[in-house]
Formats: structure tokens, C-alpha cells, sequence
């Protein structure tokens, strides 16, 4: 509940935040680690899934695939790989394509799971 704010006025990924000392921002791209359950083939820079990041499901483009690290130990295995495949574990660089806030887990670890 807001003040002067009805239900009605919010949509899905609208995002509020205090305005006075760290407002939300849009990002241009971000990093995401990334681990592929089950999927038909390789994915290469340039895939494009929907991602789910809290109400929000905006399309973001693999920019880059920078490491692909161990699942278990986070330990880097290949710098910069072609493609990853089913059961891979990588860090990517993404790009979303609509306007997207995204915030990291070292400011925000109660927002990550």
C-alpha cells in the first residue's frame, strides 16, 4: 500500500525505489552467471531468451559469453568459449532489449537467491 498510488496505476515490471538516496537505474547491459538445464543444442553469442527478473520478462540478447566456469567450484574452465552447451555453468555479458533494472547481489544480497 502507497499513498495516492491506486492498483490500477501499476503494471507488471514497474519498479519503485527511494528517489532521494539510491533510485533505481536503468542498465545498458549487465553480467549474469548462467546455467544451461536443458536446451537442444549450443547457444553462441547473439541467443536472445526471455529472462524472468522480478515481474519483469524482457528479452536479453548473450552479448558475450566471457568464462565458462565448474558448476561446483565457480572456478574459471575456458576464457571466453564459442558456445556453451546443455549442463554448462558460464558467466555472460547481457543486453536487454527494453529498459531493464537490474541490480547486483553485492548491494542487494535479501533481493538474490
Amino acid at each position: 500500500n502507497v499513498k495516492n498510488v491506486s492498483v490500477k496505476d501499476l503494471r507488471r515490471g514497474f519498479v519503485c525505489g527511494d528517489s532521494k538516496n539510491d533510485p533505481p537505474m536503468e542498465t545498458d547491459f549487465f553480467n549474469a552467471q548462467v546455467i544451461i538445464m536443458n536446451h537442444p543444442g549450443q547457444i553462441h553469442n547473439g541467443y536472445a531468451p526471455v529472462l524472468d527478473c522480478h515481474t519483469a520478462h524482457i528479452a536479453c540478447k548473450f552479448h558475450e559469453i566471457i568464462t565458462k566456469i565448474d558448476r561446483r567450484s565457480g572456478k574459471e574452465l575456458e576464457a571466453f568459449p564459442k558456445n556453451i552447451k546443455s549442463g554448462d555453468s558460464a558467466i555472460v555479458k547481457m543486453v536487454p532489449s527494453k529498459p531493464m533494472c537490474v541490480e547486483s547481489f553485492s548491494e542487494y544480497p535479501p533481493l538474490g537467491r
